[in-house]
Parts: C-alpha cells; structure tokens; sequence
C-alpha cells in the first residue's frame, strides 16, 4: 500500500548500515571507493534505526518500523548448503573404542523421533564416516560384477571344465559361516573396511578350492583310483593349507584392536578359519559327489591283492 518493496526496504538498510558506493576516487595509482552510510550514534542500536525514514511512492517519508519489525536475533555468521539447500551441520566424535557405524546404529530411533516432528520440507542426513562408507560400498558394488566375469574367466582358464568351475565357485560362500561369527563375537560392525575382508577372503577359500581339485586330478591322471585319490590329495595338501591359513591369520593380529581396520582383520580371521576347515572336507565330498565316485567295496578291496602277481620261488 505504501509503495515500497522488499528489495528497496532491504537496499535501503544496507545503505544506511553498511554502506553504498556513490563514487570513486585516485590515490595515485589505485581507484579508491568512496562510501556513505550513517553515522554511528545512528547504527548503534534499534531504538535509532526505528526512527530512520524510507522514501514510499509519490515521494513520501516513511519511518521504518512502520513498515519492518525491529529485533535483536541470533545469525549464523556463514550459511552452509548441502545440495543447494541451507544446512545446520551437528558434528561429534565417537568415544575412544566405539565405531561410529554401531554408533548412529544407537541413534537411529532418536534421529526417527526428532525426524517425525519437524515440519514438512525438512529432513535429517548422515554425513561424515557414515555417508563415505555408503558412497564406497556403492562404488565396490558397481565393479563386483565386472570382478566376477575376470575370476570366472581366470578360473575356466585354469580349470578347463565348467563342472569344476562351478564346484569351485559353490565353496565360496563358506567364507560368510565364519565372518558372521567373528563379526558377532567381536562386536564389529560390517562396514565398508569388513565387505574389503570378505571380498578378500573369498579369493583365499577359492585359491585353496583350486589347489585341492588340481591336486586331485594329478593323482587320478597319475592312475590313481579316484576314491583314493580324493583321499590321498586332501591329506597331501592339507599341512599347506593349514599352515598358509594360519600364516594369515596372524597376520591380523596386530590390526584387530584398531578401530578402522578392526572389521576387517576379525572378518578375516574368522572366516578364513572356518573355511579354510570346511573346504578340507566340503570340496572332496562335493567332488566325490558331483563325478559320482563310489567307495570301494570290500569284495573289490579284497580282490585287489588275488589279482596282483605273485612272485614264484625258483
């Protein structure tokens, strides 16, 4: 009604507070900009800054707190923004030992409740260790595919034979047996740094799958009978197993109490224990199951010697 817009009553005030270029001056070589704006006796307080007059429509005079309220707020003196959005980030750091995922794990129904009575076009986000971890599972994810298709092919290319190929590729998830326990005993978290241990300790299970079945068909091409040889090759790559099993385990000793790498070396640790036992005993039976192998009878067994040359004393 009064003719006076926002932007003006806001230009207006900023003159007369901060200030407003009216012209410039040379100070030999440089431009120096020339400012007017009110004194200090009339920016020193509210009580002034009411009785300051706006110029309206038709030329009028027009006091200011006619036409704006006058108070003292608090202002955050920088606006951050997150996805062009104005933000107010709470920042804190976990205790000494504690994670932060199990932390906001903690917080989820607090965040939930304060969430639920904010009002509508408001919302709550995790940032910091908890939004990096997502962002790089999110990228290990977009790749695991592409990791598959490699191994698979590297497999075949060793294996030569797509029925040992996918016997190899069944002992991989023995890996989870031993990681979810570790991981539940331990009290850590399957983060970002745990999903690192896993990927890593399935390439461990299926190394040690390929070495067991290689060793086995040496002994059957060597004229081995397959059953013995199933049994002959597990005992014979057993000690190696057992020994680069434990070798890796310990290695993770020194970073299982780190918070950070923590997740990893009990992922580590305990899956590699159990699988590396269950694959001793899973991958012969699985292959003495798959090729349809059959234990000696003892008919068959006792035959064996009765048809065995035997030597004629001269």
């Amino acid at each position: 009604a009064l003719g006076i817009s926002s932007q003006q009553l806001s230009e207006t005030i900023n003159a007369i507070l901060s200030g407003s270029k009216i012209t410039q001056m040379r100070d030999h070589t440089y431009l120096v900009d020339i400012v007017a704006r009110a004194v200090d006796s009339e920016r020193a307080s509210i009580d002034t800054l009411r009785g300051l007059t706006i110029s309206a429509s038709g030329g009028r005079r027009v006091p200011l707190e006619q036409v704006a309220k006058l108070s003292y707020q608090t202002e955050p003196p920088l606006i951050w923004r997150r996805g062009r959005l104005p933000t107010v980030m709470v920042q804190a750091d976990v205790a000494p030992g504690e994670n932060a995922t199990v932390v906001s794990k903690r917080l989820q129904k607090a965040i939930a409740g304060f969430k639920a009575e904010l009002p509508v076009r408001y919302s709550v986000e995790q940032g910091g260790v908890i939004e990096d971890s997502a962002k790089a599972q999110a990228s290990i994810f977009v790749v695991f595919p592409l990791m598959l298709f490699i191994m698979a092919t590297v497999l075949m290319i060793q294996l030569m034979s797509f029925q040992r190929l996918v016997l190899v590729l069944l002992t991989a998830p023995l890996a989870i047996i031993g990681v979810a326990g570790a991981l539940l005993l331990s009290g850590a978290p399957m983060g970002f740094v745990a999903i690192l241990g896993v990927m890593s300790l399935i390439g461990m299970v299926i190394r040690n799958s390929v070495i067991l079945i290689a060793q086995i068909d040496q002994h059957i091409a060597a004229g081995e009978e397959p059953w013995a040889a199933v049994i002959s090759a597990t005992t014979h790559r057993l000690r190696p197993i057992l020994l680069t099993a434990a070798a890796a385990i310990l290695g993770m000793i020194p970073i299982a109490p780190t918070v950070f790498w923590g997740p990893m070396a009990y992922a580590v640790m305990g899956g590699l224990m159990v699988a590396t036992v269950m694959t001793l005993v899973f991958v012969p039976t699985l292959y003495v199951t798959w090729f349809g192998i059959k234990a000696p009878t003892a008919t068959a067994a006792a035959a064996e010697p009765a048809n065995q040359p035997q030597a004629v004393a001269a």
